[in-house]
């Protein structure tokens, strides 16, 4: 069977009938912002896996038998943040027009009224078909990397960029709702990229009140979970984020601990020790950032059990939903 669209289900692993109890300890042991190891524990943990290189490098790769689109071309599934390990598909849906990831007015008026939220899908789904183009190095103000990469995919090919754009659109949406003005970085708008320190640069511009980069990780299976990463203080060529480390690590907690309550899923099992909050100093895309900005890896692409989550729009909408509350609850203070 093929993919048919953005709100294509999979067959949801059979939980545990302790699942459901479980979850529910967990929304009353984390309140508000704060995700620690007492929401892991609640869990239960999902399976042991090994902490590997997938963690520290979000590998990027493939996991579940979900049907997805076929592959279409090569890619090399990297970013900001990941090593190259497999390949990603084509994109085939029609493109937007440039100016529908602009900024868009506030529909209605709200608690976010004035605000300005900045979303960044990571990736883009026509970088593999430009290769050299996302290859080229640019300066991340403490080193110079790759300008962009194609992001991972799942075992039977959907990629991240897909499952990033889809996200995006939904988070939009649930903002725009609360009255803020939302900017996203792109849209598929653009035959490839922006290159990472654009993609900084877009929030500083727009002197975004936050700013959040949407992942899913590509580690091996059996690692499994979302996680919250935090700028680290850097000051180094053109990257300087004392500024902004100490909003963005309660941007980021608050995020986390919204998720886990919207969706379910426990912090990562192979990275942050059970907290879902990692801190870096590596990404271009926080060093370089002027305002409140964290990445989300929303689960493994590469583990079965996480890819049929990350495929469900049913799961993604509550994704959605987990980050906007979290951004809310920023916001508002």
């Amino acid at each position: 069977m093929s993919y048919t669209g953005p709100d294509f289900d999979p067959p949801q692993p059979r939980r545990s009938p302790l699942r459901r109890p479980l979850t529910v300890a967990i929304a009353a042991l984390v309140p508000g912002a704060l995700l620690g190891w007492g929401v892991y524990a609640a869990v239960g943990g999902p399976d042991d896996g090994g902490g590997g290189g997938g963690g520290a490098d979000r590998a990027a790769g493939v996991g579940t038998s979900s049907a997805a689109p076929s592959s279409t071309g090569p890619a090399s599934p990297t970013d900001d943040a990941k090593a190259p390990t497999g390949t990603s598909p084509s994109a085939t849906a029609a493109r937007p027009s440039p100016s529908d990831s602009k900024s868009a007015p506030a529909a209605v008026s709200g608690p976010l009224e004035g605000k300005v939220v900045v979303i960044d899908p990571g990736h883009n789904p026509g970088n593999f078909q430009h290769t050299s183009d996302i290859n080229r190095k640019v300066n991340v103000g403490t080193h110079w990397k790759e300008c962009d990469t194609t992001g991972t995919a799942t075992n039977a090919g959907w990629p991240e960029a897909k499952f990033t754009l889809d996200v995006a659109h939904r988070l939009r949406t649930l903002l725009e709702e609360q009255g803020a003005t939302v900017r996203l970085t792109q849209d598929d708008d653009r035959p490839y990229g922006p290159c990472v320190d654009e993609r900084a640069r877009i929030g500083n511009e727009a002197k975004a009140d936050a700013a959040i980069s949407i992942h899913a990780d590509g580690s091996g299976a059996g690692n499994r979970g979302f996680h919250v990463i935090l700028p680290g203080s850097v000051r180094d060529g053109d990257a300087g984020t004392r500024a902004i480390v100490a909003p963005s690590a309660e941007l980021g907690r608050r995020v986390a601990g919204n998720f886990v309550r919207a969706t379910g899923s426990a912090p990562s099992n192979y990275v942050g020790g059970g907290t879902g909050l990692v801190t870096r100093t590596d990404l271009g895309g926080l060093n370089l950032s002027t305002v409140p900005k964290v990445f989300i890896e929303c689960g493994n692409m590469r583990d079965s059990k996480d890819a049929a989550l990350l495929t469900s729009g049913a799961w993604r909408q509550k994704a959605a939903q987990g980050m906007s509350e979290g951004i809310v609850s920023f916001l508002r203070g």
